[in-house]
């Protein structure tokens, strides 16, 4: 066996004293084929349904153009984020949360009072989206079966709720895998529902008219575009790579790229036909969520079990996000409040579990139902905190860690990346404010919208 590839392979200073979180949650047991699984789940949700919408914003050639550079770029950043993971691991230190990694690399502050409180943020509000989501879809099945029914959306929200309270007692990251493959099988199905019901729409007599001009007023049509950019950056958003690159087995050199390769695969088949043929058949009336386009009023314009059949795959995947944004929750409950030392199935660290994990949820779903128009606050995170911790920290992470030439064609690439981020997230957190103030007006505390 070669030398230098044990030095490589083996940890100069393994990790020890793993704190409970870290040692429950983050365990590192899965193949490059199970971080695909967990890398599509993070990023390919039903978000990817308002990909038409944000195309309305752009246009034809911006929508299509950074529809595929935002892929470019992230998977690139992902790559560098795994490399510089792998890189320290060499050197005695693999860093298994976000936070660790800011704070070896950056310095203790950035992990502690940045990345940390940033990525949780990011990630619970994730798991509130879902369940708006997830109560919303299931209203639409709901109104498909009764259209007169007088059930109201917080109803809904609570149902979702409580599937995904049973969801959050899987124990560890790695325990998901099977529910995460689960998960990119239903997103490839939404996916093609969505393109052919848009296809055949477009392509029938009960097409609506095709606008794809924007908006005269130069003020909405440049605050129209932030947003979409914000809308599509979103979408391929991930913040939890260093906590997925931490379920895999060591040694982890390459299967992190492997899984970035599953993940992107699975987006160029969903991300483009979607985006696409929604635009294409709806124009500027593609709404938030192109299902809802398959509705005239009252009138379904595609068969009733299409849009049934749709709405559960959707449905049933949200569920499945909703519990991988939860993972960075339980790590830090887990972290406080279980015994490292006692077996993670014991009543000491059992009972602790239930309870702070349920509570977690039950916090979610109250939200959830009170803030219906959640999505926009989000969309304010999206642009302050998906865009830094996926667009530019890891040119950052890079830069610092490798510390390439300032002449080379990397350390200007990286830093254009972080400086062109760092722009939009500025513009998009104002666009992104703007359409608050404007929906504001329209909604209000556990509206049933």
């Amino acid at each position: 066996m070669d030398v230098s590839t044990i030095a490589v392979e083996t940890p100069i200073n393994p990790p020890k004293d793993l704190d409970a979180g870290a040692l429950f949650v983050l365990k590192s047991k899965g193949s490059w084929l199970h971080c695909g699984y967990h890398l599509t789940t993070s990023i390919v949700a039903p978000v990817l349904l308002s990909l038409p919408y944000a195309m309305g914003l752009l246009g034809w050639v911006a929508g299509v153009v950074w529809l595929a550079l935002a892929a470019l770029v992230t998977f690139y950043s992902y790559n560098l984020l795994s490399l510089v993971l792998e890189h320290h691991a060499k050197l005695g230190h693999r860093h298994l949360r976000f936070r660790d990694m800011a704070t070896h690399i950056l310095g203790p502050g950035w992990g502690r009072y940045f990345v940390g409180p940033l990525q949780f943020v990011i990630c619970y509000g994730a798991v509130i989206v879902c369940s708006l989501l997830g109560g919303q879809s299931l209203k639409y099945i709901y109104l498909l079966c009764r259209p007169n029914g007088g059930m109201q959306l917080y109803q809904f929200i609570i149902m979702f709720g409580v599937l995904l309270l049973f969801l959050a007692q899987i124990p560890s990251f790695h325990s998901l895998r099977h529910i995460n493959l689960i998960s990119l099988v239903l997103c490839l199905a939404y996916s093609a529902c969505a393109a052919a019901g848009s296809i055949h729409i477009g392509s029938s007599s009960k097409a609506p008219p095709k606008d794809y001009s924007l908006s005269d007023d130069r003020a909405n049509r440049l605050f129209g575009a932030f947003n979409g950019i914000s809308i599509i950056a979103t979408t391929y958003a991930s913040g939890i790579i260093p906590e997925i690159q931490a379920t895999i087995a060591p040694p982890v050199t390459g299967k992190m790229f492997k899984g970035l390769c599953i993940c992107y695969t699975v987006i160029i088949l969903t991300y483009f036909s979607v985006g696409i043929s929604g635009y294409w058949a709806f124009g500027n009336d593609a709404q938030g969520s192109v299902l809802s386009n398959f509705i005239d009023g009252d009138n379904p314009l595609l068969p009733t079990w299409f849009l049934l059949m749709t709405n559960v795959f959707t449905l049933t995947q949200l569920a499945a996000v909703g519990v991988i944004y939860l993972q960075p929750t339980n790590e830090v409950l887990e972290g406080f409040f279980a015994n490292p030392k006692k077996d993670p199935f014991s009543l000491r660290n059992t009972i602790p579990r239930l309870i702070f994990r349920s509570l977690t949820v039950v916090i979610g779903t109250t939200m959830a139902a009170m803030l219906p128009f959640f999505g926009d606050i989000m969309a304010l995170f999206g642009a302050v905190g998906c865009i830094p911790l996926d667009f530019i920290l890891p040119m950052i992470f890079y830069n610092v860690s490798f510390k390439p030439s300032k002449k080379s064609l990397v350390f200007w690439i990286n830093t254009t990346i972080a400086v062109v981020s760092s722009a939009l997230a500025a513009v998009g957190a104002v666009s992104s404010v703007r359409q608050m103030v404007v929906d504001t007006k329209t909604y209000h505390l556990f509206a049933n919208v």
